[in-house]
């Protein structure tokens, strides 16, 4: 080779190395586009949505992404799209935009059970961005987000498919089909040639389509949400004893059997409920059977099985006290071994048997829907609390807690602040909260639906599922009590425990993090979670309070985030650290920031 040309190959060769890692940085299927060189876009071009098209999704699976702008773009313009895992950056892009709506995909990495949070953003804007979360995880069971719904009736398609899109952007990843059965003795009845009915009215009389609930299934499962089949566990229709039931199955009120343990319902339903001993072995293996029905007919992936609370003394047709939170562990130990393969979730109304429920291996998770006396924001902070020490902190929780329940006897809308007060309270503490289906929950009865959510509501709601599903891996995921010693000389005072006028903190840890959660008090209107008249007022955000954390471990990084601010993505925060103290300044606050400190 002529030695001129060897110097000019050799610079070529270094050239070609440092162009191509730019222009595959991150996967050998990922193209680098070099940023726009044309003329600026303009500053008034944002996003407006982002949206995915499934609720979760395993690892190494395709996620497809939808976003759209304010307006179309004169010019191809550059979107940089950046992944985050908690405050680490995991993946980085930029594309070129030229319809106003535009798609891209990503690969989810290998590690099952992780929440990321999406960026995107416009180069040429960089305020004009959104974020999205998603969740990586093989099994609904150990992030649940629960949703439900409660019309089966004759619908179009269309309007399904509306309903599942909704709940696929607040990644609802469990939906839990209410009322959707015949009766409870006998969930799914067949016609005589042993085909299911196509058509029935459930106990409530209301219409219900065998192939609305059929396709409601395929819809979840596309969009990889489980479809929870509910019935009680021990209740039949007092009328249907030509079911097959048998007298002696019933629990009384007295030791002589004179009155039947009831449950009363509207006149214009199909009838009241006479309770049944969920111990009895006879009783479980007819319902078993019944519930087998529904499985072999419909493709639920589990049961959601109701029970009533606390009954008071009951008695079984002999005449001895039954001991019902005893016979709820029996229950669904005996569920469980009856069908291995399906998912059972059990409601601990007011936290009745959530010891024995929480004990069962049975269930993935712990569901309590809660009632007075349970009404303060610190009520509700130690059932959050009990439920976690129930399950020596290794299952998680939702739970069922209505909002503005007087208000919605009438026409209207909900009240935002009821909501975020109480959702960041329920997710900071670990937990979800079942309120979101067809409509937002505001009493016991799912299909009620007089209250509307005001649009700056829907935007908000948004943002703190992103935030508890991007940082599920510090709220949710094995994370312990951690004691905290934090103080502050400015303009309020720090609580242990929610309390009016006051901020409330406390700390969890998790490996080589401590996570502090500080939930806002401070002009609060009342104490009550429920805020069943709407009356609550929206915290104002407040500015700059400077922290001291007592802190014996050498602190390597501190980052914050909060749902209420910078779209939900964490910013590092500077400190100092000396006389076993950290020292630093909460940026602002509305209703809960989320600070982590590294070692």
């Amino acid at each position: 080779m002529n030695k001129r040309w060897l110097l000019p190959i050799i610079f070529l060769g270094i050239l070609l190395l440092l162009i191509i890692p730019a222009r595959f940085l991150w996967s050998e299927d990922e193209s680098f586009e070099a940023p726009n060189e044309k003329k600026p876009v303009g500053q008034d071009i944002n996003l407006t949505s982002i949206s995915k098209d499934k609720a979760k999704y395993h690892p190494e699976s395709t996620v497809n992404f939808e976003a759209t702008l304010s307006k179309k773009p004169n010019h191809a313009m550059d979107v940089k799209i950046v992944y985050y895992h908690l405050d680490e950056p995991v993946h980085e892009k930029i594309i070129q935009v030229t319809d106003q709506t535009f798609t891209w995909t990503w690969q989810t990495p290998k590690a099952d059970y992780r929440g990321y949070y999406v960026e995107v953003v416009p180069l040429h804007n960089t305020s004009g961005g959104k974020t999205i979360a998603l969740d990586v995880s093989s099994s609904w069971e150990t992030f649940p987000r629960y949703g439900f719904l409660s019309d089966f009736s004759d619908m179009e398609d269309s309007k399904q498919q509306e309903v599942i899109n909704n709940l696929t952007r607040y990644h609802i990843n469990g939906l839990q089909f209410y009322d959707w059965h015949d009766e409870h003795q006998q969930p799914l009845k067949m016609n005589e040639d042993g085909e299911p009915k196509q058509s029935w009215s459930n106990i409530a009389n209301q219409p219900v389509s065998f192939q609305t609930v059929e396709e409601y299934i395929n819809l979840a499962h596309e969009n990889n949400m489980a479809a929870m089949s509910y019935n009680l566990l021990n209740g039949t229709l007092a009328k249907e004893k030509e079911d097959g039931e048998k007298e002696e199955w019933y629990l009384y009120k007295d030791e002589e059997q004179e009155e039947l343990a009831t449950h009363e319902l509207p006149d214009s339903w199909k009838g009241d409920i006479t309770l049944t001993n969920p111990g009895n072995q006879a009783w479980q293996d007819y319902i078993f059977s019944k519930q087998q029905t529904v499985f072999d007919s419909l493709n639920f992936d589990g049961w959601h099985i109701d029970q009533l609370g606390d009954r008071g003394d009951v008695y079984n047709a002999e005449g001895e006290k039954v001991n019902l939170l005893d016979s709820y562990k029996s229950f669904l130990t005996a569920a469980q071994e009856k069908f291995p393969d399906k998912t059972l979730v059990m409601n601990a109304v007011n936290q009745f048997g959530q010891e024995q429920i929480a004990d069962s291996s049975a269930t993935p998770f712990l569901y309590s829907e809660l009632w007075d006396p349970i009404t303060t924001y610190a009520d509700l902070n130690d059932v959050l609390i009990e439920n976690h020490r129930l399950s020596n902190y290794e299952k998680n929780q939702v739970l069922a807690a209505y909002l503005n329940y007087k208000k919605s006897n009438k026409e209207g809308s909900f009240n935002p602040a009821s909501v975020l007060y109480t959702d960041a309270l329920i997710f900071a503490q670990g937990g979800a909260h079942l309120e979101l289906g067809e409509h937002m929950l505001s009493q016991e009865y799912f299909p009620h639906d007089n209250l509307t959510i005001p649009e700056n509501l829907k935007k908000d709601l948004t943002k703190y599922y992103d935030f508890m599903v991007a940082y599920e891996n510090l709220l949710r995921d094995d994370v312990q009590p951690a004691e905290l010693n934090i103080t502050t000389s400015q303009w309020v005072q720090l609580s242990d425990k929610p309390a009016r006028g006051e901020l409330y903190t406390f700390a969890k840890k998790k490996e080589d993090k401590k996570i502090i959660h500080i939930l806002n008090y401070f002009n609060t209107d009342h104490m009550n979670w429920r805020d069943t008249n709407g009356t609550q007022t929206e915290p104002a955000m407040k500015q700059e309070l400077s922290l001291s954390i007592a802190e014996s471990k050498k602190v390597k990084n501190v980052w914050i985030a909060s749902p209420d601010w910078n779209n939900g993505l964490p910013s590092q925060l500077k400190f100092t650290q000396e006389d076993g103290h950290v020292e630093l300044t909460l940026p602002k606050i509305q209703y809960w920031d989320m600070i982590v400190m590294e070692y």
